[in-house]
């Protein structure tokens, strides 16, 4: 069950044109293991709640943004980390680690 209205995510990029889209995408992991159902946020460069998807299973998440300076901050089960990244159009991916 998807809690926030957001597609599945995965790591699939069929259908989506890269030249003209900014990906954020990546993986959720703890000691080196994927994480699902880790609910992973989307902050702007100052700081500001923009969105939220719950991980895949394997713990694959995506968001489309626009180009510019983004903090993704990731939460499951008492562990959490975050990562900060300039995106700009393409594919941005970031691998995410839970402490």
């Amino acid at each position: 069950m998807t809690v926030c209205g957001a597609p599945p995510q995965g790591r699939d990029l069929a259908g989506v044109d890269l030249s003209t889209e900014t990906v954020i995408q990546g993986q959720v992991v703890r000691d080196g293991s994927p994480v699902g159902s880790a609910y992973v946020r989307l902050l702007d460069a100052g700081g500001e709640f923009t969105a939220e998807v719950q991980s895949s299973a394997d713990g694959y998440f995506r968001f489309f943004a626009a180009p510019g300076r983004w903090t993704l901050r990731v939460l499951s089960a008492g562990d959490r980390g975050e990562h900060s990244l300039d995106a700009d159009r393409g594919l941005n991916e970031a691998q995410l680690r839970l402490t």
